[in-house]
């Protein structure tokens, strides 16, 4: 601390706020970046050139606020998700943020908050603590099993001793890459309608920003929207869409989940040039979609090769995974693989568990320059 420093006053920060750091995964100039679950497959130049002529005819009305409900964007993620998932849904069953990220916080926004308590199951998302620490939710974890399964009786005791307001789930799972199984799922759904928060269930938020990397049978959670009110469903145009960014994440549920989130969310959050490049994209979801059987057959590659290799004779462990990205290790010193694969030109991710590192999967060629990197620095 410099002088001029020591001599301003500290700011009233929160409490819980000090000593805490901005999230943010590296953002580095490499050659391979396989860090962020990024699809590595740029839009085509008729797509860019209908999102520039779309992104023009909304800049000519900026003076003007963007439609509050976005009931045309709302409509067309609908459609978009019955063609997927095959599940019908009104425009005013979907919502949708700046990224699945503010979906996120919508939620703890209208169903958080102090004297209420969020859980989830570790590892698992690292920013799911980081919106119940901002809205003053409590945030407790259950373990999941060591190939980062869900315990299904363990986890509906954990919900039955805890009371949360929210459960949020994850799957395909990050950083494992795990599928939820259909009977957790269901076994958790019927543990949440049990509980009791001010007289009601608790909310169960199933995060499929992965979904259109799962395998075929594999089915999704929006099949049960119907059967299960309190359920939510939220999605994201930044990875399988090649779109990370324009950022825009959205959620499908029922009527009366959307109507609590627009209670909370901030006055035109969706920017009428966001409007517009989303639903530029969505006209074009076929061909952006194009490359994911691709990915899907370069991460089973990926997964593949992985399993073959040794660390002073111990094979590596690799998840099971249904996302655009794989998990392994365990390595004695995963900081000293991260840097080497860094010093070689590829930017992979360390999270989760000690001694684990996640790539994400991008193109042949970025692929093989990661298996040749590991093998240098590694020795595997």
């Amino acid at each position: 601390m410099n002088a001029d420093q020591a001599e301003r006053p500290l700011l009233p920060l929160r409490p819980e706020l000090r000593g805490e750091v901005p999230y943010g995964a590296p953002q580095l100039d490499v050659p391979v970046l396989l860090n962020v679950n990024e699809n590595p497959y740029p839009p085509s130049a008729a797509i860019t050139e209908d999102i520039g002529r779309s992104v023009a005819q909304a800049a000519s009305s900026m003076n003007r606020y963007p439609d509050r409900e976005f009931l045309e964007l709302r409509g067309a993620l609908a459609s978009y998700l019955a063609r997927e998932s095959k599940v019908s849904l009104a425009s005013e069953q979907i919502w949708a943020a700046n990224g699945s990220n503010e979906v996120m916080l919508h939620i703890m926004q209208a169903f958080g908050g102090p004297g209420r308590t969020a859980m989830s199951f570790t590892p698992t998302y690292s920013m799911y603590a980081e919106y119940a620490r901002d809205t003053h939710t409590t945030w407790v974890v259950g373990e999941r099993n060591d190939d980062f399964s869900i315990d299904v009786t363990r986890a509906v005791a954990d919900i039955e001793r805890v009371q949360p307001a929210i459960i949020l789930l994850t799957s395909p799972n990050n950083p494992t890459g795990t599928a939820l199984a259909s009977d957790v799922l269901t076994a958790i759904l019927e543990a949440a309608g049990r509980v009791r928060v001010d007289g009601s269930p608790a909310v169960v938020v199933v995060d499929e920003a992965y979904a259109e990397f799962r395998r075929e049978s594999v089915p999704s959670a929006l099949e049960l929207l119907s059967e299960y009110p309190a359920l939510a469903v939220t999605r994201t145009m930044s990875k399988a869409f090649a779109a990370a960014g324009l950022r825009l994440g959205y959620l499908a549920a029922s009527r009366d989940f959307v109507d609590a989130l627009r209670i909370v969310r901030l006055p035109y959050h969706l920017s009428a040039i966001t409007q517009a490049a989303a639903l530029a994209a969505l006209r074009h979801s076929d061909e952006l979609l194009g490359q994911v059987a691709q990915l899907r057959a370069e991460r089973d590659r990926t997964v593949q090769w992985l399993r073959q290799r040794k660390v002073d004779g111990v094979a590596l462990r690799v998840a099971d995974s249904d996302a655009n990205f794989v998990y392994f290790g365990q390595f004695a010193d995963r900081h000293a693989v991260w840097q080497g694969l860094l010093d070689r030109g590829v930017l992979i991710r360390e999270v989760g568990p000690d001694g684990w590192l996640r790539v994400s999967v991008g193109t042949r060629d970025e692929m093989d320059a990661f298996f040749s990197a590991l093998v240098e620095v590694a020795g595997v």
